[in-house]
């Protein structure tokens, strides 16, 4: 075991095992939505630890809490309490412009939905997020082509989003996460509409982004996904229900070094 769940004891110990290793830390974080004046529980004291090249999948049914645990660990909300750490640095309190200086830099998202950049060629929705990411317009078109022909997608190149299949759109989305070779990979249900070809051929992808040495947390409803990861933790009621090893991890890659990340948490606003 290399996380520890809510369900489990002794995450101190696991942690000091882990040393140098752990990559992101979520310790009892929480949230809460207010509806028609009516208080409602999304994640409810969730402890998680991600070591450095780690594949962990998130399960557990509709409502379980599933997305918003990884949008709080990006991000994209801030927790009601609780903390969140990244490579050794609370992140949770960050402002909304801190955060998307540290996505772009150190986390790639895939989101279900693709969300592409609907008018921008599939080569451009790339190149963006490599340079917004703070490579240089070489390194960025070095990257962008890099990554498409990679994924048979060099042909797709000056196309619209729209003129491409779901899996053909998800696979451009999961290139755009991957262009600011991000230490963190998270992806919320990144098979969900696609058929059983296109599952495949973006699980194929992220098994190879997670053998190059990226950490992926991966939320999904399909056994056949979770079971090419590492690790499943199972989300009930927001809750950690089961924390379960699949198979012995990779070893860590060593620490790659964060200039840019002191710098982010320096940001002003």
């Amino acid at each position: 075991m290399i996380g520890v769940g809510a369900t489990h004891h002794g995450a101190t110990h696991h942690e000091a095992d882990l040393g140098q290793s752990v990559l992101l830390k979520a310790s009892g974080i929480t949230k809460t939505f207010r509806a028609d004046g009516v208080s409602v529980p999304a994640v409810r004291g969730v402890d998680l630890v991600l070591r450095r090249g780690e594949f962990a999948a998130i399960m557990g049914p509709s409502g379980s809490g599933k997305s918003t645990l990884l949008h709080l660990l990006g991000g994209l909300e801030r927790p009601t309490s609780g903390e969140i750490w990244l490579d050794g640095r609370r992140v949770d309190g960050l402002s909304q412009a801190k955060w998307a200086v540290l996505r772009r830099r150190h986390i790639g998202f895939v989101f279900q939905f693709f969300n592409l950049v609907s008018n921008m060629t599939v080569a451009d929705n790339v190149e963006l997020a490599a340079l917004m990411g703070g490579a240089n317009k070489r390194q960025a078109r070095e990257r962008r082509d890099e990554l498409l022909a990679d994924l048979g997608l060099s042909a797709k190149a000056d196309a619209a989003p729209a003129r491409l299949s779901g899996g053909e759109q998800q696979r451009v989305a999961l290139a755009r996460a991957l262009a600011n070779r991000p230490s963190l990979l998270l992806a919320d249900e990144p098979t969900g509409n696609l058929d059983s070809a296109g599952s495949q051929s973006v699980l194929r992808l992220i098994t190879r982004a997670h053998a190059d040495g990226q950490a992926i947390l991966l939320v999904t409803h399909d056994a056949r996904v979770a079971c090419a990861a590492e690790r499943v933790i199972s989300l009930f009621d927001g809750m950690v229900a089961d924390d379960a090893a699949m198979r012995p991890p990779r070893r860590p890659p060593a620490a790659r070094p964060s200039a840019t990340l002191p710098a982010v948490l320096r940001l002003r606003g």
